[in-house]
């Protein structure tokens, strides 16, 4: 049987793609520049067109690929295409000075692009506006994923495009809308756009400036969280209205976009069977009343908050307050409100806890996924029956369909093995003299890709004061966190690069 070889020229030729897209993106970032003359069109456009140029070249010098794309091509595509796109990403900071050192550059460039939202910026509000629009605009890309939005064009390139849907997309939840991947990534893409543009209107109509709205919405959408304010949207502790217009989006986009179309399609049907949702909302519902009876009862929130949040009185600045935070660290966004860690210590691991949760399959939240958790606990549950009755076959249950035991077996090893990681991330920032507070919240922060941590990186500090070597370390995490495990760990096997 002859040995099947990487087809390298179209993995290489996919990375030229994904840079045209990247500089495509940075001239966008430019002309916000122009508009608003921040003083670095010039490194800007300088930053665009040799990202441009690099692209380009590799794809003129890859153009005779051969058009196949196996699973391993795939893999590889996706977890070299995010650190392309980041390295390419840093280009903007490093040649306009925002961001001097490439390791702080690639940090907050990995930060953005796997929607994480921790930042080593110490004062956002200095930096030039088309930085801070290019930073956004990373999240965004990132949200939806930058493989999914390359899927769209591929019948251009004659390859299908399954494959990298399937490496960029791994976990369960994967139902699609058309029978032709390029169809459904589109129709994705659509939803995602709408909902950053009704955003930025309503935010603008609320009280925002137009660069402020698109800007977080933007991060909104993606579940990101950078903010162009340093206290993030605790700016606007006294307009609620942002807050709660806000609130919505982030809830909207840790929801399964596949939902959402079938929410326009008028299939309303089909949102309130679908037991994620359904846990979702009662996970938020059910933790927003523990936050904001501890918030109105033990906490003072204008301690831990800038400018003045009780607009409405007391109660409807706890319920405000613990619903923003809930929603901010279930969806992975990492906005804040106020400094949630001074709350009481049970919101402080209540808060850690949620780090843990994540959003809906086929969102752009990251964290372990509520599906993941649901079938978790349905085969919990199941071991007590199986237990009692051995011969009996008890298959777990999802949506109404039996759920293979392949999949089980899947779900079980990835909370298994980002359980083992969340362990070797804090003890690998302990070696870098963190305490342990802060070790863990780093960990399952980075992992999670929720933006802020615990102890000095809390929700009022950033990750400027990590180490360059650990800084390194959480850009990994976010990487392997944004990937869902295995897109990244099967490239370090050694029988994945045999030639089989």
């Amino acid at each position: 049987m002859a040995k099947m070889k990487l087809n390298y020229k179209i993995i290489f030729h996919f990375l030229g793609l994904l840079l045209l897209f990247n500089g495509g993106f940075i001239l966008i970032a430019t002309l916000i520049s122009v508009i608003y003359q921040d003083g670095v069109t010039k490194e800007l456009l300088l930053s665009g067109i040799t990202t441009l140029l690099i692209g380009g070249f590799v794809m003129f010098h890859t153009r005779n690929h051969r058009k196949e794309m196996n699973k391993r091509e795939g893999y590889i595509v996706v977890a070299l295409g995010w650190i392309v796109m980041s390295l390419s990403g840093t280009l903007p900071y490093l040649i306009t000075n925002a961001i001097p050192t490439f390791c702080d550059a690639f940090f907050e460039t990995m930060s953005g692009y796997t929607t994480t939202g921790a930042s080593i910026l110490n004062d956002i509000e200095s930096v030039p506006k088309g930085v801070l629009f290019w930073r956004s605009m990373t999240h965004w890309i990132g949200g939806m994923g930058i493989i999914v939005l390359a899927i769209a064009i591929l019948p251009l390139l004659g390859i299908g495009g399954m494959q990298l849907f399937a490496a960029e997309a791994p976990g369960p939840g994967g139902d699609k809308l058309h029978p032709r991947i390029t169809d459904t990534a589109k129709r994705l893409w659509l939803i995602y756009f709408g909902y950053t543009a009704a955003e930025t209107i309503l935010l603008q109509v609320a009280g925002m400036s137009f660069f402020d709205a698109i800007n977080h919405a933007l991060s909104t959408l993606s579940t990101g969280g950078f903010s162009t304010k340093n206290a993030s949207i605790a700016h606007w502790n006294d307009t609620p209205a942002i807050q709660y217009i806000i609130m919505i989006f982030m809830f909207l986009a840790g929801t399964n976009f596949v939902l959402s179309y079938f929410a326009f399609k008028g299939k309303v049907q089909k949102i309130i069977k679908d037991e994620e949702f359904k846990l979702y909302f009662k996970f938020i519902i059910v933790f927003t009343i523990i936050a904001a009876l501890l918030i109105y009862f033990r906490a003072d929130v204008s301690e831990s908050s800038v400018n003045h949040p009780m607009v409405f009185g007391e109660l409807e600045s706890a319920i405000r307050h613990g619903l923003f935070q809930v929603l901010a660290i279930v969806t992975t966004t990492g906005f804040v409100t106020a400094d949630y860690t001074m709350w009481t210590p049970f919101l402080t691991v209540f808060f850690f806890g949620l780090m843990f949760l994540g959003g809906s399959a086929g969102s752009t939240a990251g964290g372990i996924k509520v599906v993941r958790h649901l079938v978790l606990i349905k085969n919990g549950f199941l071991e007590f029956k199986r237990a009692l009755h051995p011969n009996a076959i008890l298959p777990v249950r999802y949506n109404q369909k039996s759920v293979s035991g392949n999949i089980v077996f899947n779900i079980l090893g990835f909370f298994i093995t980002y359980m083992i990681f969340f362990i070797i991330g804090a003890l690998v920032f302990s070696m870098f003299q963190i305490d342990f507070e802060s070790a863990i919240g780093l960990s399952a922060s980075s992992l999670g890709n929720v933006g802020p941590a615990l102890g000095d990186f809390g929700p009022v500090n950033n990750y400027a004061a990590l180490p360059p070597l650990g800084k390194w370390w959480a850009s990994f995490l976010m990487l392997l966190g944004r990937l869902e495990l295995f897109t990244v760990l099967i490239l370090l096997t050694p029988f994945f690069w045999r030639n089989r």
